[in-house]
């Protein structure tokens, strides 16, 4: 199943609840009119799918995962920067809805092949193993990368961002 895109304003409402409760309330930034109106951050999800969003969600809420991993490649192709230190951003479920704040602690580029165990360890998927992170993430990443017109490459750069969950919001257990 595809991921749903959030809505403007759940994103709003999420911002506004997860600022106070995080102790955000004095932003370096863009502000609007008085401090309540602040630039909302990024919003996405994890994965390709709505069930990897809402399983890597998951490992984010119970303090499991507090790292990610990108290719370099598909900022590029979208024309954009990763994520600096300090930057805030609104982690969402497979439906489109807001769940967590994260804050950005640390992005290091290095190629595939030269992530560490400790990354692996802290992405908190499968066993947490350097095998199962490389394994999942070659799959990840080669099908990522044919949507951008490139092909992976076990010397491809790879952007490690780790993280500090800010405000849990947790999500409503589905039936299964």
């Amino acid at each position: 199943m595809e991921i749903t895109p959030p809505e403007d304003e759940a994103l709003e409402l999420f911002w506004a609840e997860a600022r106070k409760i995080a102790g955000l309330t004095h932003l370096d930034g863009i502000v609007g009119m008085d401090t309540t109106a602040s630039l909302v951050p990024p919003a996405w999800s994890f994965g390709s799918t709505a069930e990897m969003a809402d399983e890597l969600l998951d490992l984010v809420l119970a303090g499991e995962k507090t790292a990610t991993a990108s290719a370099r490649w598909e900022w590029e192709a979208d024309h954009e920067e990763p994520p600096t230190p300090g930057d805030l951003a609104i982690l969402c479920d497979g439906a489109g809805e807001p769940r967590a704040l994260i804050r950005t602690d640390d992005v290091e580029i290095v190629p595939f092949d030269q992530v560490g165990e400790e990354h692996a360890t802290a992405e908190g998927e499968g066993d947490r193993s350097l095998a199962h992170w490389r394994s999942g993430h070659q799959e990840y990443f080669t099908e990522s990368l044919a949507a951008v017109g490139r092909t992976f490459a076990p010397d491809m750069p790879v952007v490690l961002e780790t993280f500090t969950l800010l405000h849990p919001r947790p999500r409503r257990r589905r039936p299964r």
